[in-house]
């Protein structure tokens, strides 16, 4: 038995969009951690006062945390929910057509793109917290007195701000603003591609519950039509058996 007008190919459509923009999420956060670890750890020579100082490449202060929430919803997307997805589908289109009924690890792969959407949704809107309310200059005067391997002690920053402020320093070096100018794209590319990870998480969870509800609205009408078909041939028996 099957139902016409299933949600189940847009939403292998959008399960695949999920996966592919959540491995662009840990791609984009895999290469600022490669960054953090290998050229973006400095030093950085700056120019001050007609001479130049050796500034450490983090500073004391370096909030990392949501990196990390965003690299555990780009890895939800992609495990959890295109992996799982797979199998789900898999696994419900073989149960509608054997059993005419969803298959229970399609309604825990449900619950784990509402889940998925709403931890996409806190790395977002963390995020953009932690860079609102972190973002500043690097006070040269303080640098200064705090060259390499020293880090600077003033402030709370993201490695988006950090490097966005060391960046703005009269720098010596063109190769060391070039590979700043490269990985601060980058940085701000995983931030901004978080609103799209939630998009379209969000649109995922919606096609999937309401492909579970429309799977039960036409189970049960389903079910109603073949018990009048059932109770009408039965009547129509017996009605045939009284005039014999």
């Amino acid at each position: 038995m099957t139902f016409s007008h299933s949600l189940l190919l847009p939403i292998s459509l959008m399960t695949l969009l999920v996966t592919i923009d959540g491995a662009i999420s840990l791609g984009l956060v895999s290469s600022m951690v490669a960054f953090l670890h290998g050229a973006g750890g400095g030093p950085f020579e700056v120019a001050y006062a007609g001479s130049t100082f050796q500034l450490a490449g983090e500073p004391v202060n370096l909030v990392t945390d949501q990196g990390h929430t965003t690299n555990g919803a780009g890895g939800t997307a992609v495990v959890l929910v295109g992996l799982g997805g797979l199998i789900g589908l898999l696994l419900e289109r073989r149960s509608r057509k054997k059993h005419a009924k969803s298959s229970p690890f399609f309604y825990l792969w449900a619950l784990i793109t509402v889940l998925s959407a709403l931890l996409s949704i806190s790395a977002l809107i963390y995020t953009f917290i932690e860079t609102g309310r972190t973002h500043g200059s690097v006070d040269l005067a303080v640098a200064v007195q705090n060259p390499a391997p020293a880090r600077y002690p003033d402030g709370r920053w993201t490695p988006e701000n950090w490097y966005d402020a060391v960046l703005r320093l009269p720098l010596v070096g063109q190769e060391d603003q070039d590979v700043i100018v490269w990985n601060l794209r980058l940085m701000r590319g995983w931030r901004w591609n978080l609103i799209a990870l939630s998009i379209l998480g969000v649109i995922l969870a919606a096609l999937v519950l309401l492909e579970l509800l429309r799977f039960r609205k036409a189970r049960k009408a389903n079910d109603v039509t073949q018990l009048m078909g059932e109770a009408q041939y039965s009547l129509g028996f017996q009605k045939h058996t009284a005039t014999y």
